[in-house]
């Protein structure tokens, strides 16, 4: 069991939110969904909590009201990714019905903020040459979903 565990607090549709998140990610799944009994407050039957796990990464969601409190950017979840095409993947997903922002980050439909980054911009952005790493650094600044080509292009520039 992991020590810490992000726990989301939704107004109703946590479990809309773990069947999004499930579905996106392949390696996911759905530990438990504790629904309403009888004879609480609530529709019996609705999601109360839920833990689900993307990438072996635990999470609770629970369906707490509207209760205020909403999601922002202090805190994402910064997905790596190795390929253009796993960039693309999951920014076209989790984007759906969401806003793109800048550098690679987003909001979901759910208002979740997350972080998608190739692996390549970390090495690129790392090169002991600070010419080419400004480089990167400025052509990243004008992305909203990160194109590992175009940081390429700005890195081999002479």
């Amino acid at each position: 069991m992991q020590k810490i565990t992000p726990f989301l607090w939704f107004e109703d549709n946590a479990e809309e939110a773990v069947n999004f998140y499930t579905s996106i990610f392949k390696n996911s799944k759905i530990v438990s969904m504790n629904r309403l009994p009888e004879g609480t407050p609530g529709p019996t039957g609705k999601v109360m909590t839920a833990t689900f796990q993307l990438e072996g990464q635990e999470f609770m969601a629970l369906n707490g009201g509207p209760a205020g409190f909403k999601f922002n950017e202090s805190i994402s979840f910064f997905v790596t990714c190795e390929t253009q095409a796993e960039v693309d993947y999951f920014w076209d997903k989790l984007s759906a019905g969401g806003e793109p922002s800048q550098c690679g980050w987003l909001k979901d439909k759910f208002g979740v903020s997350w972080q998608i980054v190739p692996t390549a911009l970390g090495q690129l952005l790392g090169d002991p040459d600070p010419q080419k790493s400004q480089r990167v650094m400025q052509a990243m600044l004008k992305m909203t979903k990160i194109n590992v080509a175009e940081l390429r292009r700005a890195y081999e520039q002479d």
